[in-house]
């Protein structure tokens, strides 16, 4: 197979595919999350409640270490050079073999030393809580702490199938994840109940706590354990191999230095973050309504950015080892407009309907505003951070880590900075000032690596991006005023509104607005002729029919 065939020259027909069932994984992955994320909230609640703040904290350690060690590098790093392995007479197996060997045993090692330290991971992210906050927070963490390893498998396997052209299983995992998480939620309803007396830590016993947080690794352990299945149509085996000299590990260690030590900054600011907002566990938005908010902002960039950008990203990876530059700057440019067309929009429409979308976490009508504060204040950096998450690949593909962690220690410097002065703000106001800082920070983070990049490769279509971007605007401003204004006569700014009464009626409003909204951008584009409408409403239609 040639390095053409198998990378560079991976076709849009391919591509088209792949994004396809990625994108379509990704919508059922991301609902499902949002489910489980609602049933946690109906089952020991969100906004003041310590409880849930304790479990946030515990079951977000494994993602926060396994970040640390080696997330930048198995993300980031290992595409490129699976990619060039394939170019070996074996075709990578013996890379292969020897890559997740030593994954796996890193990683058995690093899971049992933090299982043993959950106490002291717990003292460093909450700085000083409650003791009972502490001791809940610590038991739960015993329970969470086994996922660095699930998590780690994770990530091995699927961008080992990712960069052999094997798309779908990486997205589709996830679901399997939620499933088992949301079927531990309902048997704990089932046995112990649900509603405000979870909120207080002291009511916790030792099955209540075992049920919640072996549920939760258990759907991590099957998310991870599901990818092995489909090696198969990768045409790969795996054979345990402890010699891990001779095939390139090496260059792939010195290549992930710099994306290490961007998740070390990156883990410092999250830190940070948490100490924070933990302040306001059991009095406002804290940890948890931040990761609820986060859930909802991620929803059109999981489906749109990522699925687009994790199919290009092996091409790119192939472009950059041919030294085709001009094709990079081709695929920048594309997916940049393409993406930009749904992320504008999005945002608009979300912060639209960020109140009725809270309904369905809280009910009383001051924690509905509280968590809709913080959506529409983190949705200020949904569209830089799309951008930014496509430009970080090509540096990947350039194998620049360097320059991303420079740039990523501005960012979380920024961010740092404006964390600490929301730590000064009224408990009610904390989360909302965090996400404030957040999006302060990305936009910083865009411009910064925007004019790096445009550097190393000369015009990227900068004012042609910009321009396209300006009237995504035009047209979202415009849907999103009559969307408000809609919202506004169903009550959705007041407690005895129809659109805050309950669930049902904040879906109906939902659906209603993004309905209207939807269409009134896209015939406004349509009017206006833009160019990137008919090619991205094309890509999304071949998407979604593909995937069928």
């Amino acid at each position: 197979m040639s390095e053409t065939d198998d990378a560079a020259g991976v076709p849009d027909s391919k591509i088209g595919r792949a994004s396809a069932v990625m994108a379509t994984g990704t919508i059922v992955s991301r609902i499902l999350g949002f489910v489980k994320a609602a049933v946690l909230a109906a089952t020991i609640g969100q906004v003041g409640s310590a409880a849930a703040d304790a479990f946030t904290i515990a079951n977000g350690l494994p993602n926060n270490i396994y970040a640390l060690i080696a997330g930048g590098m198995l993300s980031a790093v290992l595409v490129p050079q699976i990619v060039r392995s394939a170019l070996h007479a074996d075709g990578g197996q013996r890379f292969i073999n020897k890559l997740v060997t030593l994954g796996i045993t890193v990683f058995v090692i690093l899971t049992i030393i933090a299982t043993l330290c959950a106490p002291l991971l717990i003292d460093l992210y909450t700085n000083d809580p409650d003791p009972e906050v502490f001791a809940l927070a610590t038991a739960f963490a015993y329970w969470c702490l086994p996922q660095i390893l699930f998590y780690a498998l994770y990530t091995l396997l699927g961008e080992v199938l990712n960069a052999r052209g094997v798309f779908g299983p990486f997205m589709w995992a996830p679901i399997l994840n939620n499933v088992v998480a949301i079927a531990g939620l309902v048997a704990f309803q089932v046995l112990f109940g649900s509603g405000t007396q979870f909120h207080s830590p002291d009511v916790w016993t030792p099955g209540m706590v075992g049920l919640l947080g072996a549920s939760a690794t258990l759907g991590v352990a099957a998310q991870a354990l599901i990818l092995g299945v489909f090696w198969k149509r990768a045409r790969l085996g795996f054979r345990p191999d402890f010699k891990w000299r001779g095939v390139g590990l090496s260059r792939t260690g010195r290549t992930a230095s710099w994306a290490f030590a961007m998740i070390l900054v990156t883990q410092i600011a999250g830190i940070v973050q948490t100490q924070v907002v933990f302040q306001a566990a059991g009095a406002g938005a804290s940890a948890t309504t931040l990761q609820n908010a986060f859930l909802i902002f991620m929803l059109p960039h999981s489906v749109v950015t990522v699925s687009l950008v994790t199919a290009y990203f092996t091409r790119m990876s192939g472009h950059a080892s041919a030294g085709n530059l001009a094709g990079v700057r081709s695929d920048v440019s594309s997916s940049l407009r393409s993406i930009g067309l749904v992320m504008v929009f999005a945002t608009i429409a979300l912060m639209v309907v960020a109140y009725p979308v809270s309904v369905f976490f809280e009910s009383d009508v001051d924690k509905i505003r509280a968590m809709g504060n913080v959506i529409i204040a983190l949705l200020l950096s949904l569209v830089p951070f799309s951008a930014v998450f496509v430009m970080q690949r090509v540096f990947y593909a350039l194998e620049d880590t360097r320059t991303v962690f420079l740039i990523e220690v501005a960012k979380q410097s920024v961010f740092v900075a404006g964390a600490l002065v929301a730590g000064t703000l009224p408990l009610e106001w904390i989360g909302v000032g965090v996400a404030v800082a957040t999006s302060i920070a990305v936009t910083a983070q865009l411009v910064i690596t925007f004019a790096v990049l445009r550097r190393k490769l000369g015009s990227i279509d900068g004012r042609r991006i910009a321009v396209r971007y300006l009237e995504y605007l035009g047209a979202a401003l415009a849907a999103g005023a009559v969307g408000f204004g809609l919202l506004w006569l169903l009550g959705g700014l007041w407690p005895a509104g129809f659109a805050l009464s309950g669930m049902g009626a904040a879906a109906l409003t939902i659906v209603g607005l993004g309905t209207l909204m939807s269409l009134i951008y896209v015939g406004l584009l349509a009017l206006f002729k833009n160019s990137e409408l008919a090619p991205v409403l094309r890509s999304l239609t071949d998407r979604f029919s593909r995937s069928r």
